[in-house]
């Protein structure tokens, strides 16, 4: 029986750190941040991670 394909969207977007934690981005950081104030800027920038009922979603769409 041949494997099961990744969901490649899923594969871009997210990563699986070593503890099983799922790694993602931080929406609405693209363009037009003057508006956003300095605290709400810089708390954007840091690492974000799914609950773990969504983590177990993605790995399914990323394994």
């Amino acid at each position: 029986m041949p494997k099961m394909k990744s969901k490649k969207g899923a594969v871009k977007r997210f990563k699986i750190k070593k503890s099983g934690l799922v790694k993602r981005g931080t929406a609405f950081r693209s363009h037009i941040l003057s508006k956003v104030d300095g605290k709400h800027h810089r708390h954007m920038r840091s690492a974000k991670y799914l609950n773990a009922t969504d983590a177990n979603n993605v790995k399914e769409m990323i394994v």
